[in-house]
């Protein structure tokens, strides 16, 4: 029996011709990351096993994204920890903020992620850069800790599910259709321990924004991880701005998968997942009763630049309804900065919506968008538990970029 794209990138980096699902492996690593939420917890274990310098000062990445700008003493302390420790330890990829972004946007961004690596972060969405071919996923501090020592950890290694997409996507749908779609056919816990392997003709209408946020949802049905296949659309997102070599594994043709699902791209409509679990996916034709509070059009799921892009081309000579916030988050600082120089900013600006420097902010309940009881939130990010974005009696429903501005205008949930 073959293996799978998943199953051949931990072969070898566990040095082992092949490897089978259920198989215990130890694997070496090309990146650690950490946020500031949890790297100074896995600082703590890194210490408290003694060990005193981590195993390549190039390979360990350091991000203060989640509560920063810091937003109160707490959140100080945390990044004072992150920033001494990278400083101490020399580490180069330590992005402090005016240069930073969300992790999972700036990561592939700025060249530190290639196709055919073996990553894990302390962090649940790791699993964003699959989008580029790459085995990586989601650990725990201690995780890390170990990581950042020895440069290696173990890994069960994960049977797969095999997505194929036909078809091809026509906008205003984007990748955030898709992963709602995936997820409602899945469940929160479909793919539990599995790698979700996309592959198909379809992928070809899929840019490279649109699979990354597909990937990063991936653990929103229980994924380990995500894959796309290594095509022309990968190799120009990578050309120019990564330096290490690559290497783009294919699945073998006898590869096993548990179950096979089959994703027509044309048959897609623009989709929201409702209040609160991702998996209970509706079209946004049935949902033009709920009124909204709030939109947040940003995170690491839908804060590119193509999603800025068409957010402004919903509120270009729009107003936001009166009794309606927006707020617009560019996902890093070249996001930002690209996103000024077109012109966006003025047109989410003028429309009435606050725009942030690059942070998580109001996803995960942060900063700079709390809801309060009774609210609604309708947000391009990728959790709608309850209590996520604030009060446990507040709502949030999720989609994509277009259907965010087009529902701040509307003052409900509308279609662009």
């Amino acid at each position: 029996m073959g293996m799978t794209m998943t199953q051949k990138i931990l072969a070898a980096h566990a040095g082992l011709k092949r490897v089978t699902a259920g198989q215990f492996i130890e694997a070496k690593l090309d990146i650690v990351l950490g946020n500031d939420i949890t790297g100074p917890p896995a600082i703590k274990e890194f210490e408290k096993m003694g060990a005193s310098n981590v195993f390549d000062a190039n390979k360990v990445v350091l991000v203060p994204d989640h509560f920063t700008p810091n937003k109160d003493i707490k959140a100080a302390e945390q990044c004072k920890i992150l920033r001494e420790f990278a400083a101490s330890q020399g580490i180069v990829n330590y992005f402090e903020v005016g240069e930073m972004g969300i992790e999972h946007a700036l990561l592939p961004e700025k060249g530190l992620v290639v196709a055919g690596d073996a990553i894990i972060g302390a962090d649940s969405h790791t699993c964003t850069y699959g989008a580029l071919g790459t085995f990586s996923t989601g650990v725990g501090s201690t995780d890390m800790a170990a990581g950042m020592a020895t440069g290696r950890t173990w890994f069960k290694v994960p049977g797969a599910v095999r997505v194929v997409f036909m078809g091809a996507l026509a906008r205003p749908l984007c990748g955030k259709d898709v992963a709602l779609h995936l997820i409602g056919v899945l469940g929160v816990d479909g793919a539990r321990y599995l790698s979700l392997e996309c592959g198909g003709p379809g992928v070809a209408s899929l840019s490279m924004d649109d699979r990354f946020t597909v990937a990063n949802m991936a653990v929103e049905c229980g994924a380990k991880n995500a894959l796309f296949p290594v095509d022309d659309t990968t190799k120009a997102y990578l050309t120019g701005r990564v330096t290490r070599p690559w290497t783009a594994y294919i699945p073998d043709a006898d590869a096993l998968y548990e179950q096979t699902i089959v994703v027509d791209l044309r048959a897609l409509k623009p989709l929201v997942a409702c209040p609160h679990l991702p998996s209970r996916v509706r079209p946004v034709s049935e949902l033009s009763h709920v009124s909204v509070s709030q939109v947040v059009i940003g995170s690491c799921t839908n804060g590119r630049l193509e999603d800025m892009r068409a957010a402004a081309e919903i509120l270009r000579g729009r107003r936001v309804r009166d009794g309606v916030r927006c707020l617009v988050i560019p996902a890093s600082q070249e996001i930002y900065l690209q996103s000024l120089r077109e012109g966006l900013l003025e047109v989410f600006v003028e429309a009435g919506a606050a725009v942030s420097t690059p942070t998580c902010g109001p996803c995960l309940g942060g900063h700079m968008g709390i809801l309060d009881e009774g609210e609604v939130c309708v947000a391009t990010t990728n959790r709608n538990f309850v209590g996520r974005m604030g009060h446990v009696k507040s709502e949030v429903y999720l989609a994509g970029p277009a259907v965010a501005a087009a529902s701040a205008v509307a003052g409900y949930i509308a279609a662009p």
